[in-house]
């Protein structure tokens, strides 16, 4: 997740995709990452703002779910964007364009990030 210019660009990550990263590295991943590396990779993503699952990113990610018919998963990281004040959110999952209120997924094989931010 992010806004802005490549510059200056506003990073966030959600506590929902740093959760996904390590369990698919550590135990879908074959050969699996190591954990130490996957811990290493999760503490360096832990510098872009981890929102955090509380009660209000909660109901916003139920809102997300019933309004977009999203899974409760991809709500979950959805709000944290909102929460965030995104304007983009970085997924390969979701449909790249698609609105979500606000929020433009972009899919990150799909574009450069000149073409998104500029």
């Amino acid at each position: 997740m992010g806004a802005g210019t490549l510059g200056d660009a506003r990073r966030a990550v959600s506590a929902q995709v740093l959760h996904e990263y390590y369990v698919t590295v550590t135990r879908k991943l074959v050969p699996g990452l190591p954990i130490d590396d996957a811990r290493r990779d999760v503490r360096d993503l832990s510098q872009w703002r981890p929102m955090p699952l509380d009660g209000s990113t909660l109901e916003q990610a139920w809102a997300a779910q019933d309004i977009h018919r999203l899974s409760f998963w991809d709500a979950l990281i959805v709000a944290a964007a909102k929460r965030a004040d995104c304007e983009h959110l970085l997924s390969e999952d979701l449909r790249h364009g698609q609105d979500l209120g606000g929020i433009v997924v972009v899919d990150p094989f799909r574009s450069e990030p000149g073409d998104v931010l500029a």
